[in-house]
């Protein structure tokens, strides 16, 4: 009985040994897994960087099989098993993080719940103000607005960038950028101000030249453009109707350039606002108004310098998102009773 006991214990215990000893050595696994440094990012087979985009609350499964597929990680089981383990997998940051040298799991965990070097996208719509932009990079997490509006009244930084004294309104290029968190204002307005630079091109400039207008008054038509319709086959239309005005030294009258004069628009544009002298009014004042109403996108710019060949002084909205284009006063009063009648 003695060596039947005896017998067991050992049995027993090297069951134990084995046991832990194969916890230690899947131990020692995963350690290895997670502290061994992914391969390096490669594009055939060359070195380079690569950046993986993350949307706010996909889950870390998705983000690994994204990581696996740009060779930041050999694999995702232990990566995401690690982070659910941890209370890391809620914790990811959204944006776009870029990689270059190679790094191990748990510093590629560490960096998206960190959010370093994280880059979010952030897309300027056209036609936006510059308070508009201001207000959206403040929402998505770059900092107060006050810190973009107030390189509007900075004479260095808008000299450094090549811009007219009246401020950035028409500069802040309509597209989708890639910011970092920690980047600064100047920095990130800098980039939308490089980029219309570089869609501005010097053929455009020419162009502009050709017509009479500076760059600044360019930018300014467009802006009115860009606010007056959506519609893309209307854009030179518009810029015609301008242009003949301009021409003939008739007010442009256009409400969006009244509207953008106005401190508090409450929705309602009425009479007063028309008949009161204020620098945006085209109505009260002919010619275009001092700067720029809204931030244009190529389309308007490029309408602004090649209005169509028509005649047209006059246009009105027809209720549907377009307008009725008009070439005299009569025509365009019968327009206005057709299509703003029980409208106003």
């Amino acid at each position: 009985m003695i060596g039947a006991g005896f017998h067991l214990r050992k049995v027993a215990l090297a069951a134990v040994l084995t046991t832990a000893g194969g916890a230690l050595l899947a131990g020692w696994h995963t350690y290895r897994s997670l502290t061994t440094p992914g391969p390096a990012p490669s594009h055939e087979g060359e070195a380079t960087v690569i950046s993986v985009f993350v949307p706010d609350g996909q889950p870390l499964w998705a983000t690994a099989d994204r990581l696996v597929e740009q060779r930041v990680i050999s694999g995702k089981t232990l990566f995401v098993l690690w982070g659910r383990l941890t209370g890391m997998d809620r914790r990811v940051k959204g944006g776009e993080f870029s990689f270059s040298t190679p790094l191990t799991p748990l510093e590629v965990l560490r960096i998206l719940v960190s959010g370093r070097n994280a880059r979010r996208l952030v897309t300027i719509p056209e036609g936006m103000t510059l308070k508009g932009v201001a207000d959206l990079l403040a929402s998505r997490g770059f900092g107060p607005s006050e810190g973009f509006l107030c390189l509007n009244e900075d004479p260095e930084f808008l000299s450094a960038w090549g811009l007219p004294p009246e401020g950035l309104e028409g500069y802040l290029y309509p597209d989708t950028y890639a910011f970092s968190r920690t980047m600064r204002p100047v920095e990130i307005v800098g980039r939308m101000v490089e980029r219309f630079h570089e869609v501005f091109s010097p053929s455009m400039q020419r162009r502009a030249e050709e017509l009479g207008l500076s760059v600044h008054e360019a930018v300014t038509l467009a802006s009115v453009i860009e606010k007056e319709t959506h519609v893309p086959e209307e854009r030179s239309l518009v810029a015609a109707v301008f242009h003949n005005r301009l021409r003939l030294g008739l007010p442009l009258q256009s409400d969006p350039t009244v509207i953008y004069g106005l401190e508090d628009f409450d929705g309602d544009l009425t009479r007063r606002h028309l008949q009161t002298p204020m620098r945006y009014n085209t109505y009260a004042t002919a010619g275009l108004p001092p700067g720029p109403i809204a931030n244009p996108g190529f389309e308007s710019l490029l309408a602004s310098l090649n209005p169509a060949p028509v005649a047209y002084l006059y246009f009105v909205a027809r209720g549907d998102g377009r307008h009725h284009f008009s070439g005299s006063l009569a025509e365009h009063n019968r327009a206005v009773g057709r299509f703003q009648k029980g409208r106003r």
